[in-house]
């Protein structure tokens, strides 16, 4: 269920999708960035598509070779998506933006924990020690700076904005606590990244939304 991945040629193929979740991949934002529409385009209770999709040869996402099917897709394919939202899904919307709560990433007074990666092709990502929910601590592998800030905002469900000032891609891991530490998310997160070097700070910015105004099942192909 909503998987979408990328192929050399430029190609991108969707399993399972809704369609919040092809908001969220299109236009690049969380869930809690997405307000309006009816429940069928929930991103875990709505209804589900399989799509598949070829740029022109002329495109430069017609010469694009991801290293994994798993890397998000570039701008070209995020306007790709856009399209076929527009024109198969009736999709119609707009943006708001107002300040509002955030998190701001930086480096702390401690030393960074923060190692090269061990595989630098390995998919960027963020979580748990075992891979699942944070019982026993949180591991990072092959993820940068803006990476993370984006891994952090989709736990916390506010905007985290990078201020680390910090360039390339590691490995991390922090152990703490035991199995209730899915309890408390933000107390988590500030402990762990403090773990590794870094700090999570409440802060107020600027809070950018899309709003669905209209949207309808998907033309036949």
């Amino acid at each position: 269920m909503n998987g979408l991945y990328t192929y050399p040629g430029g190609r991108i193929a969707g399993k399972g999708c809704t369609v919040q979740y092809l908001i969220m991949v299109a236009f690049n934002l969380q869930q809690f960035q997405i307000s309006g529409g009816p429940e069928w385009i929930n991103l875990l209770s709505g209804d589900h598509f399989d799509l598949e999709a070829k740029p022109s040869e002329t495109s430069a996402s017609a010469r694009s070779n991801p290293a994994l099917a798993k890397l998000p897709p570039n701008e070209e394919q995020r306007a790709m998506l856009q399209s076929l939202l527009a024109e198969r899904f009736q999709l119609r919307f707009h943006r708001d933006a107002k300040e509002g709560s955030v998190y701001v990433l930086t480096k702390s007074r401690g030393p960074l924990q923060l190692v090269a990666p061990k595989d630098p092709k390995a998919f960027p990502w963020a979580g748990g020690i075992t891979g699942g929910w944070f019982g026993g601590g949180m591991r990072g592998e092959n993820i940068s700076m803006p990476q993370l800030a984006a891994r952090l905002s989709r736990f916390l469900e506010r905007p985290v904005l990078d201020r680390t000032g910090i360039d390339g891609s590691y490995d991390f891991e922090f152990r703490f606590g035991g199995d209730d530490n899915d309890a408390d998310i933000p107390g988590f997160l500030m402990t762990a990244m403090n773990g590794i070097g870094l700090n999570v700070k409440p802060a107020k910015g600027l809070v950018e939304t899309l709003v669905v105004d209209h949207v309808e099942h998907p033309s036949e192909n």
